[in-house]
């Protein structure tokens, strides 16, 4: 089946934010990660839409959206989804999120679980203290605002390479708004936004996928919070890093399609 995917543009809160749909079926939504946008779900998209109406917002400040002018913390970022939601007109679907999308969904769901029919979390950020030390290393300051206005003058520098490659092969794998989110979700530590004390108030089926050699959050912290959330299911691909979406794509969408159903 040949899966037309639109790229459409929304205006929340005064920001012009893009958007791909694809598919026709109930609605699933789909947030992407802090080290890319939206196009890195570009060919589970195509997969998901055979079934699904698939929604994938790149966040503020990735890809096509206008930015928040630094405010890249979890809680807005989770305001943003249901903004972007009610916007659509979606009263209830399916809800996907990969680490730091993630925990952007568990904190939705986690606050307004009446919208969630089923809850997917991939490699998800939130669930413990650990986190790889080149995140942590974002958590500096000084670090942040420097390599912010780096990746500025490089975001600039490639506009012309941008407006001519294929968007669902460009993938910038960091953006100011990825590099502001790194010293607002962690300390040099670990991370600060930590909801594992509230898992057992998840109140919808929810699946858990992971990589076991995942490089950035380990394993472990799947299998704890498997142990907290009352209906819930843990999937992990063996010998499989951070990007399990990616690297197992067709195991994957059977894998979400048969949880979904």
């Amino acid at each position: 089946m040949d899966i037309n995917i639109e790229n459409r543009t929304i205006t929340i809160d005064g920001l012009d934010i893009n958007y791909y749909r694809a598919g026709h079926g109930e609605p699933l939504v789909v947030i992407h990660g802090g080290g890319g946008d939206a196009r890195t779900w570009w060919k589970n998209i195509r997969e998901l839409a055979d079934k699904y109406t698939v929604y994938a917002p790149d966040l503020p400040g990735y890809g096509g959206s206008e930015p928040l002018d630094g405010r890249y913390y979890i809680p807005e970022l989770s305001d943003f989804i249901g903004k972007f939601t009610a916007s659509l007109g979606l009263e209830k679907f399916y809800l996907i999120g990969h680490s730091l999308g993630g925990g952007i969904a568990l904190n939705y769901a986690l606050e307004s679980p009446q919208k969630i029919k089923k809850l997917v979390l991939v490699s998800s950020l939130c669930l413990g203290r650990e986190i790889a030390f080149w995140v942590r290393l974002f958590s500096l300051p000084a670090l942040v605002k420097s390599v912010g206005m780096m990746f500025v003058g490089i975001l600039k520098g490639l506009n012309w390479l941008a407006r001519h490659l294929n968007p669902a092969a460009y993938i910038m794998p960091l953006s100011p708004a990825s590099v502001a989110v790194g010293g607002n979700i962690t300390t040099f530590r670990q991370q600060t936004l930590v909801l594992d004390d509230r898992l057992p108030e998840i109140n919808m089926p929810t699946l858990l996928v992971w990589g076991s050699r995942d490089p950035i959050v380990p394993v472990k912290q799947a299998y704890r919070a498997a142990a907290a959330i009352p209906d819930c299911r843990v999937k992990v691909f063996e010998k499989r890093g951070h990007n399990v979406h990616r690297d197992e794509l067709q195991a994957f969408s059977r894998l979400i399609t048969g949880f979904l159903g």
